[in-house]
């Protein structure tokens, strides 16, 4: 089974949408990240959680 890490990222409700989607494939591209959860709060902030595999390096035994 995978492992993930999470980050969550806070986006005002002042921030457009256009400047949230760019937000957030900055994180994807350069970071590697993906989608998890994104949330839109009563105010219209939005809560984003992202996740990306951990991937272990395993030991060579030779």
């Amino acid at each position: 089974m995978p492992e993930y890490e999470f980050v969550d990222v806070y986006v005002p409700r002042g921030v457009s949408r256009k400047e949230a989607t760019r937000l957030l494939t900055d994180h994807a591209e350069y970071g590697n990240w993906e989608l998890h959860r994104l949330s839109l709060l009563r105010d219209g902030s939005r809560r984003v959680r992202l996740r990306r595999r951990i991937i272990r390096q395993v030991r060579a035994t030779w």
